[in-house]
């Protein structure tokens, strides 16, 4: 079953999937190493990684080359953040076959002006609808997977309103798109709002510290959001626990202090799979 199947399979069922944010293979590992079922490759947390805000600073084959990394860490379906396709309508349909090309199994594509950012930070902007209808169209024109999930995302609420942004996502839907993502909803009557009005399988951003509040998980999912993502909680995790270990070595010339905050060597190992390349090292005699 390709991953796109499988990821259409749990989209169409009746549980929500919680599904964290990674920037990069090892991140990707731990995610499935928890027993998650999807992986999200968060376009902020990639951007982060490699030193610039989430501001549409990087471009198409930078992301590619990491998406590859990611898809090749795993074995779960890999969610993708696509922007704004990079560009117009033949940027996107570009992005989308590259896209295809490393093995995503669903994407989601926004509507905010280019170049964006990220959508909890103010002073966004948005196209016109017709123009983002043309690039939902255009990428699913593009896709050689039939079950390629592709997911909009309106970033209008908070530039034009809740009524706005629904009737932006009935059209965004009826173009193409499989799964409906309102962005940054700011009250939990906006959230249940928007899934009365939204008759699809939706996605959600919960994350503590952004516009939108933490809702249980439960809630969503009788509510009919079907993808919950927590796009930067891991990453934010490390940014804190490196920033503190690189302290102490500043410090002390080694990490004796936080010893108890690292992982094992053993452990590290045994997570990128060490033993298993060993094992075909000397199977080929490479």
């Amino acid at each position: 079953m390709r991953d796109s199947t499988k990821l259409r399979e749990y989209i169409d069922g009746e549980q929500a999937l919680v599904i964290p944010g990674v920037y990069d293979g090892l991140s990707a590992r731990l995610v499935e190493r928890a027993g998650f079922q999807v992986v999200y490759a968060s376009g902020g947390a990639i951007a982060r990684s490699s030193g610039v805000p989430d501001m549409g600073l990087l471009g198409l084959p930078e992301v590619v080359a990491r998406l590859e990394q990611i898809v090749d860490s795993v074995t779960l379906p890999v969610i993708a953040d696509c922007d704004t396709g990079y560009g117009n309508a033949l940027n996107a349909q570009r992005a989308i076959r590259a896209f295809e090309r490393v093995g995503v199994a669903g994407l989601h594509l926004e509507d905010q002006t280019f170049p964006k950012r990220c959508g909890h930070l103010d002073d966004k902007g948005v196209v016109p609808t017709g123009e983002f209808v043309q690039k939902i169209r255009a990428a699913r024109d593009a896709s050689q997977d039939p079950d390629l999930v592709i997911i909009a995302r309106t970033d209008a609420l908070a530039v034009e309103g809740l009524d706005s942004a629904l009737e932006r996502m009935h059209a965004y839907m009826e173009a193409g798109a499989d799964v409906a993502f309102v962005e940054a909803p700011v009250s939990e009557e906006q959230i249940r709002e928007i899934a009365e009005r939204l008759p699809y399988p939706k996605l959600i951003n919960m994350f503590d510290g952004g516009k939108t509040p933490l809702v249980p998980l439960d809630t969503l999912s009788r509510l009919g959001y079907r993808l919950i993502l927590v796009p930067s909680d891991l990453q934010r995790a490390a940014i804190k626990a490196m920033d503190e270990v690189a302290r102490v070595i500043r410090r002390d010339g080694n990490s004796a202090a936080v010893a108890e905050a690292l992982i094992s060597f053993e452990d590290r190992e045994r997570i990128i799979d060490t033993p298993a390349y060993l094992e075909l090292s000397r199977r080929f005699g490479a």
